[in-house]
């Protein structure tokens, strides 16, 4: 998959210049100062010619792959997110099929299959629908406190709960290939990820909004809100909170 112009010529630009005498975890470390700042073009500086020293690394694709999510998120065409989200979900298949013990590289492709969702065909999204939950549910076999996963598998739940919004975007035919879930296993999937680290403000938005699927309005109500007055954790927890204020104001 390529890269839009602007960012590949960024990217190969920045890889370039990076310092050939580091070694790869110089280069990680020096890299994961940017990632925990969410500043993916600079932290590819390093991550990349890092992936040439050691391009079996298991936690530097991992890495990789979340920057190409992030780039993702900036972009401003659909066309554009789906080249992009190519680029993170090969790093992602990379590190899985490297690190089949590490739960958080059989997690990677999961979070990017559903980032890239949106974008896709009825067809694309149908295909990539079980693959992210055999994927949630490996890193969970592998790591049942990864709270991350169980919120991936939470949103799997709630989505395919939604009936009547996937009837509507899929038709009957193609939602009917479609596996069937509850609100309530979506439930209980977003309550396992708030027990294991209850400050990130994804789970509670998202808890909030499979009860307000389901009719709880007063319970939709106290966990939006909470969320929305925590502080951010994740990158993209801005567009998470921007869900949640969209819900809140179709609350009677």
């Amino acid at each position: 998959m390529r890269l839009s112009s602007t960012l590949f010529a960024a990217a190969l630009l920045l890889t370039t210049t990076s310092s050939q005498a580091q070694s790869a975890s110089d280069l990680m470390q020096s890299g994961d100062v940017f990632d925990l700042k969410f500043k993916p073009v600079e932290a590819l500086r390093y991550y990349l010619p890092a992936e040439k020293l050691e391009p079996h690394n298991v936690a530097l694709l991992v890495r990789i792959a979340r920057q190409y999510r992030h780039l993702m998120s900036d972009a401003t065409t659909g066309a554009e997110k789906l080249r992009i989200g190519g680029v993170a979900l090969d790093y992602g298949q990379r590190a899985a099929k490297l690190g089949p013990k590490d739960s958080d590289a059989q997690l990677s492709p999961a979070i990017t299959y559903g980032r890239m969702l949106p974008f896709q065909g009825n067809k694309e999204q149908v295909a990539a629908t079980p693959l992210i939950k055999a994927a949630a549910d490996r890193a969970i076999a592998l790591n049942p406190r990864n709270d991350v996963a169980w919120h991936v598998l939470g949103r799997w739940h709630q989505v395919l709960a939604n009936v009547g919004m996937l009837k509507h975007l899929l038709g009957g035919l193609i939602y009917g290939s479609l596996p069937t879930t509850t609100n309530e296993a979506a439930i209980q999937c977003f309550e396992r990820a708030i027990a294991i680290n209850p400050r990130r403000p994804r789970h509670f938005i998202e808890l909030g909004r499979t009860f307000a699927q389901m009719g709880k309005n007063a319970e939709a109500r106290k966990f939006i809100e909470k969320g929305l007055n925590m502080p951010d954790l994740d990158r993209d927890d801005a567009e998470v909170k921007q869900r949640g204020r969209e819900e809140l104001a179709k609350l009677p």
